[in-house]
């Protein structure tokens, strides 16, 4: 059985470490396989100049890269923090058998990162988000479908 509470202490390690040596926001993130971290990741949003460079994300592209895969079947991610809503999709497209996090969404609005408008925009009609949202049917926007349902050999995923 997995040490949830020790891998769940190094990812908030991780975070604090980040936070003492200027390299993001207050998030860490671990990828656990069989008992052995695969991934690592703190927030380097700031760092990298990447607004998709969370911790989570961070540390999917480690372990992915480390099982030379897109998904983390098998894999445990604990987070030192409730993931944003971006990081949960990516974590359900990777597709791990578990997420373990720490501190929860309101604890980190507490500090400044609330993420609560991100949800409220998500469930509204399009034409009533704060970011401009339109969709124009062109000629082929459905052409890329239309060849991956004809191609044989695709892997479905």
């Amino acid at each position: 059985m997995e040490n949830h509470k020790h891998f769940l202490e190094l990812a908030t390690k991780i975070a604090v470490e980040s936070v003492l040596e200027s390299n993001g926001g207050p998030f860490g993130a671990i990828i656990v396989k069989d008992g052995n971290i695969i991934g690592k990741g703190y927030n380097k949003v700031t760092f990298s100049n990447d607004p998709t460079a969370h911790a989570e994300i961070v540390a999917i592209r480690d372990a992915c890269n480390h099982l030379n895969s897109y998904q983390l079947k098998d894999c445990i991610i604990y987070s030192s923090c409730e993931p944003c809503p971006m990081c949960m999709g990516a974590i359900y497209w990777a597709r791990p058998k578990m997420l373990v996090f720490g501190a929860t969404r309101n604890d980190a609005a507490k500090v400044g990162f609330d993420d609560s408008y991100i949800y409220e925009e998500i469930s509204k009609p399009h034409s009533r988000r704060s970011i401009k949202t339109i969709q124009i049917k062109t000629s082929n926007h459905l052409e890329p479908f239309k060849e991956w349902t004809k191609k044989e050999n695709k892997l479905i995923y």
